[in-house]
């Protein structure tokens, strides 16, 4: 669905008069820090301009109504008193569950009329939920005077995908499509939600971050995801820390010694491994742009990329290519961003190099017979806001 207009008239069309707003959330692409986020640790998102948008009014009887033009099907019906976790719903249970998640909070969420459309990449690890729930909340927020802060719409959207939806995802993908801004990465410190804008002008480095989404679809419901978090929360305990935050870089060598002296799975001695390094990593690259040393942050994303494939080991073969054809053409680094088990990489090149890099790497999928990736530029964008 093209623009607003169209919008309005397919709600107008289906509900029978004209929405109250329109409100957009972005998806996201993650610069660095990797399952870090459900550690308490550091995270370095930057928004896409690829959005869902919803065309969104109040109702006072309790109903709540769901339709999106990317999923064929008609109308969801639901009684916002009725609403209880894990009952399916399939992609309806995103929007529902930020309702149900409000309710629980205390806030007097009545019912409302939501038309749905995206151009977020499903399943492409840029976070297409995380927008969906969030263009929710602020449209809800804003519909019903709530006066809810972003980062708590973010919270409370959270909650909606971890206990409504049933996937155990930390914060970043919802503070991320809540509070991102407009030619800035955001360091968020995911223990206490501080988070600075960082500024993030590539282009006026000479330089690109390109997004390759391999277009295999990832399911983090499936367990892997739930497992890694596991191995992450029994590396603290063992370790009789609260989470792996508190184990300082410094502090990793002999606190993998403890680990394995314990009797810990080599699992989750690697998954410690990559966590705390994945934060260090973060505070390098911040380093970096602060001084406007931008390209020297390349070969640090390669290194995330190595540790997210040896010791986490959730990579695939597809998003390990696109970071070695990329790298031998001349990208100055690259990694695979989101959850893993496919999804997107993220490349940094010099513009003058980024078509030749994208032709390596189409040119490397066809050779190893896999399906066209798409390739775009990630332009640091706006995050959630009110369109009209």
């Amino acid at each position: 669905m093209t623009d607003n207009a169209e919008l309005v008239t397919a709600f107008t069309e289906l509900y029978g008069a004209a929405p109250e707003g329109i409100w957009a959330a972005p998806g996201r692409v993650n610069l660095i820090g990797e399952y870090t986020d459900f550690n308490d640790g550091f995270v370095m998102p930057l928004a896409l301009p690829h959005v869902a948008r919803a065309a969104v009014s109040r109702r006072t009887d309790g109903e709540l109504r769901l339709h999106s033009t990317d999923v064929p099907g008609g109308v969801v019906r639901l009684r916002v008193d009725e609403l209880a976790p894990h009952q399916g719903h399939g992609w309806a249970a995103y929007p529902a569950g930020v309702v149900w998640a409000l309710r629980e909070a205390g806030h007097q969420v009545t019912g409302a009329d939501i038309q749905l459309t995206s151009t977020v990449p499903t399943g492409a690890g840029l976070s297409s939920s995380a927008a969906l729930e969030v263009v929710t909340a602020l449209a809800l927020n804003d519909l019903f005077g709530l006066g809810l802060p972003a980062a708590e719409l973010a919270v409370l959207a959270q909650r909606a995908e971890n206990a409504f939806v049933g996937v155990p995802c930390g914060v970043m993908d919802q503070m991320a499509s809540a509070c991102c801004v407009e030619g800035h990465a955001l360091h968020l410190d995911t223990r206490d939600l501080t988070r600075r804008q960082v500024p993030f002008d590539l282009a006026a480095h000479g330089l690109q971050l390109l997004v390759v989404d391999t277009r295999v679809k990832h399911a983090l419901g499936d367990g892997a995801y739930a497992e890694r978090r596991a191995g992450c929360e029994e590396g603290a305990r063992v370790l009789s820390i609260g989470t792996l935050r508190d184990l300082p870089y410094e502090g990793l060598g002999a606190a993998l010694d403890t680990l394995a002296e314990s009797g810990a799975d080599e699992s989750v001695v690697r998954y410690v491994r990559h966590v705390v390094s994945d934060n260090a990593r973060v505070e390098q690259v911040i380093g970096l742009l602060d001084a406007g040393d931008v390209r020297a942050a390349g070969p640090v994303l390669t290194a995330g990329h190595v540790s997210l494939r040896d010791d986490l080991r959730v990579s695939c073969p597809e998003l390990d290519l696109v970071v070695s054809a990329a790298n031998a053409a001349g990208a100055l680094g690259a990694r695979m961003t989101g959850g893993g088990f496919g999804g997107s990489a993220i490349v940094l090149v010099e513009t003058a190099d980024a078509e030749a890099v994208t032709k390596s790497v189409l040119e490397a999928f066809t050779s190893a017979g896999h399906a066209t990736p798409g390739v775009f530029p990630a332009v640091p964008s706006a995050g959630a806001r009110r369109l009209s």
